[in-house]
């Protein structure tokens, strides 16, 4: 199975995995199929989301910090429940369509590694379901 190894540099860190997404597609001469994008982290996720506008990101950061605070009503020893909420709320994985080597995003789409717990050393696994035809 492939993988992407992310290194992230901020507790919390939207992180744009896309030309690395695409590098292995081609790199594997996979064309039709769905590509599965899991992230093994349970602080960390993947999402789909608009990639043009570096804005879109740190709202994302922002807004998802005044819902789940890093300060409150935890019980986790660890100090880091807020990074758990996140990644479940996000999710760790993304399903992409791919034809002609290519994956069907949206004109603004990208893929990104969500980082709740930073900086870190991470991996998201990449399997691909070859389609028929």
């Amino acid at each position: 199975m492939d993988s992407i190894r992310v290194s992230t540099k901020h507790r919390e860190q939207l992180v744009d995995i896309t030309a690395d997404v695409q590098r292995i597609l081609s790199d594997n001469g996979w064309t039709d199929g769905l590509l599965c994008l899991y992230c093994t982290h349970t602080t960390a996720a993947v999402t789909i989301n608009e990639a043009a506008d570096p804005s879109v990101p740190r709202d994302i950061l922002v807004n998802l910090g005044s819902l789940v605070p890093r300060q409150g009503d935890y019980k986790h020893l660890e100090g880091n429940s807020d990074a758990h909420i996140k990644s479940s709320m996000i999710g760790c994985s993304e399903l992409v369509p791919v034809e002609r080597g290519e994956m069907s995003l949206g004109t603004w789409q990208g893929i990104f590694f969500a980082e709740f717990d930073g900086p870190r050393s991470r991996q998201v696994l990449l399997k691909w379901l070859p389609g028929k035809g």
